[in-house]
């Protein structure tokens, strides 16, 4: 393999229906960083059907090509047509770096197309960089339980890929009428030749506090100290009009269901406030919040990892602070007619 023949920064463009999922447009924010390092174009790739009118999209959010396989196989994600798609676009133009968002059809799809190209995959990245005099992308991640960052390279193989988590990456903002290629390749494909068949599309309607969307989340940890205690924390986010969430210890210990817990096993979010509350701040928590835009920390160890993160830190009993709080914004709520905007 003669690793020279690879250029570009490619980004998986996972799409939905005709929805461009937000993983995509993040990573083409941090590929952007990465094509602009290695001075080479940055391209967003997309596979579906009647995908078309998403090309001017990626490219408003930064790529400077877009590639696309258009079919009516592709309409809905299967591994094994989709790997073909990916197959024929890599083994053609020889991208040097693919990011995938870390969705379970993005994390499909990056394993099986590293299978096939032979290649390494780092999956779960929370950061991303590049060696430019080596060319190497620099993938790190939390390693052992979260207790040291590990930093991955892909020495002897291209394309170097990896899989990175949503809400880690920022997007760009979108300009609009921005100029790009749009390239699309014809694919030979045949629904019965597919071992797999979609049979039906069940969409969830499950009504689950959503911490993806949220604007203000209130994450509690095990320093609330049991249960009853923790419904402290209802209250106040009630008083606040937030979103309650906890740490890997308090799902664990059957406080909060697991589809609210926020970590590197758990969702990854960037809310305009986050209150991390009686939490110590374990890395493996930290890569999951450390992109909202402000975070509050209450603990009463001054030592604790978590005020390193902090826009701003309250020192004392979690306990004693919230009831001050809650009557606080309750007050307030009172002034400003009922309800506090965070704008």
């Amino acid at each position: 393999m003669n690793l020279d023949d690879y250029r570009g920064v490619w980004v998986f463009i996972e799409q939905n229906d005709g929805k461009i999922e937000g993983v995509s447009l993040e990573l083409l924010g941090a590929g952007r960083k990465l094509a602009d390092k290695l001075q080479v174009p940055l391209a967003g790739f997309l596979l579906g059907n009647e995908i078309k009118p998403l090309a001017n999209k990626i490219i408003s959010y930064g790529a400077d090509v877009v590639y696309m396989v258009d079919h009516p196989v592709l309409k809905h994600y299967r591994t094994e047509s989709y790997m073909r798609g990916v197959m024929l676009l890599a083994e053609k133009y020889k991208p040097e770096i693919i990011l995938y968002g870390a969705t379970p059809n993005g994390k499909d799809l990056a394993s099986a197309v590293a299978t096939d190209l032979n290649t390494g995959l780092t999956a779960d990245t929370t950061m991303l960089d590049v060696d430019i005099d080596n060319r190497l992308l620099e993938a790190s991640r939390p390693a052992f339980g979260g207790n040291i960052m590990a930093t991955i390279l892909c020495k002897k193989h291209r394309p170097q890929m990896a899989t990175v988590r949503p809400k880690v990456m920022k997007a760009l903002e979108p300009v609009s009428g921005r100029k790009g290629k749009i390239i699309e390749e014809n694919i030979s494909l045949q629904e019965e030749d597919m071992r797999t068949k979609v049979l039906q599309i069940v969409n969830d309607v499950t009504k689950k506090a959503n911490l993806a969307d949220a604007h203000v989340i209130v994450c509690g940890g095990k320093g609330m100290g049991d249960l009853q205690n923790f419904q402290l924390l209802y209250e106040f986010a009630e008083t606040i009009g937030a979103t309650v969430g906890g740490t890997r210890d308090v799902v664990e210990a059957g406080w909060l269901p697991h589809h609210l817990q926020i970590g590197q096993t758990g969702e990854t979010v960037t809310p305009k406030i986050y209150f991390a509350v009686a939490l110590s701040g374990a890395i493996q928590h930290v890569v999951g919040m450390k992109n909202s835009d402000f975070i509050i920390a209450i603990n009463k160890d001054p030592n604790a990892p978590i005020f390193d993160v902090a826009t701003y830190g309250i020192v004392g009993d979690a306990m004693e602070i919230l009831p001050k709080l809650i009557e606080q914004f309750k007050q307030l709520r009172t002034e400003k007619g009922g309800e506090i905007s965070y704008v």
